[in-house]
């Protein structure tokens, strides 16, 4: 990618102008050259040290770049790209360093399962209700807002129709409506919260939880995305939507893990009757957790 971009540099204009801005591209070719093309085809071909070379250097670019971006408003194109080459980069050096991308590493400290301490409904519902605020606050609010920021400051912000941001409102609502809704029946059937540091006692199979098997995530991703469509910003659609690859790849195997680890055949049958992402409403009603931990055992 690096080389193809480098080709485009030299033969059209508008990609040095959008990339580079007013930047001298000959001294960051050659900088560029063996600190990242080569490198990174040394890496491509197992070289560990073409990783501990192309990692950094890309990201010492992306940080660069994000800055002149910020500060000139030119070159916001560069910056996106590198700031995905220096992500990409990473993550290719830490899977052939280590042969594997240590996930665990994200449910360390404060977000390591823990389950929740015993109190009353109304102190979960309390502490569930505490944890929806800073949640939307921080990831519905504070960071698209960053974002739509930096979009429209770099020259990435393209023209949204309307029709498309009334069309992420009502997505917001009735997507909030439903993530409510799940987090309520957490804490009142579960007796715990959505935070992994005071997850559920019981495993929660009932309200929205019998459509699909992880309404809360589902939700805040669609709301994330309503953001998006809401102020216009495809870069916020793309922060959603990043989220939920991160949730789906790093999180979700070891919160699975976990449930199957602590409920057994009861989770087993749950995850082999209701789907992770697409909701579908069931036919009749929802066996319980002890009812299909009893025909789990029975199938032994």
């Amino acid at each position: 990618m690096g080389t193809l971009w480098w080709v485009g540099v030299a033969t059209v204009p508008a990609v040095r102008s959008a990339t580079l801005g007013a930047l001298n591209p000959i001294p960051i070719f050659w900088l560029d050259l063996p600190l990242f093309v080569f490198a990174s085809a040394a890496a491509a071909l197992g070289f560990r040290a073409g990783a501990w070379i192309a990692a950094p250097w890309a990201a010492l670019v992306a940080l660069g770049m994000a800055g002149y971006a910020t500060v000139t408003g030119l070159a916001g194109w560069g910056a996106l790209l590198m700031i995905a080459a220096a992500v990409g980069s990473t993550g290719a050096a830490i899977l052939l360093i280590t042969g594997r991308i240590p996930a665990e590493l994200v449910i360390r400290g404060p977000f390591r399962f823990r389950i929740a301490a015993p109190a009353s409904p109304r102190a979960h519902r309390r502490r569930t209700a505490q944890q929806v605020a800073v949640f939307w606050l921080v990831f519905l609010a504070l960071i698209p807002a960053a974002i739509s920021l930096i979009e429209h400051r770099w020259g990435l912000a393209l023209d949204s129709p309307v029709w498309l941001r009334g069309a992420g409102l009502l997505l917001f609502a009735g997507a909030g409506v439903a993530g409510i809704w799940a987090a309520a029946t957490m804490s009142t059937r579960g007796r715990g919260t959505p935070l992994p540091a005071a997850m559920p006692a019981e495993l929660v199979i009932a309200g929205p939880y019998r459509i699909v098997r992880n309404p809360m995530a589902v939700s805040s991703l669609a709301q994330g995305a309503a953001v998006g469509l809401m102020l216009g910003s495809w870069l916020i659609v793309a922060y959603a939507i990043a989220g939920g690859l991160v949730w789906n790849f790093l999180i979700r195997p070891q919160e699975e893990a976990d449930l199957e680890a602590r409920f057994g055949a009861a989770f087993a049958a749950y995850r082999e009757r209701v789907r992770c992402w697409l909701p579908r409403v069931p036919r009749g009603g929802a066996p319980s957790a002890a009812a299909e931990a009893r025909g789990g055992r029975a199938r032994r």
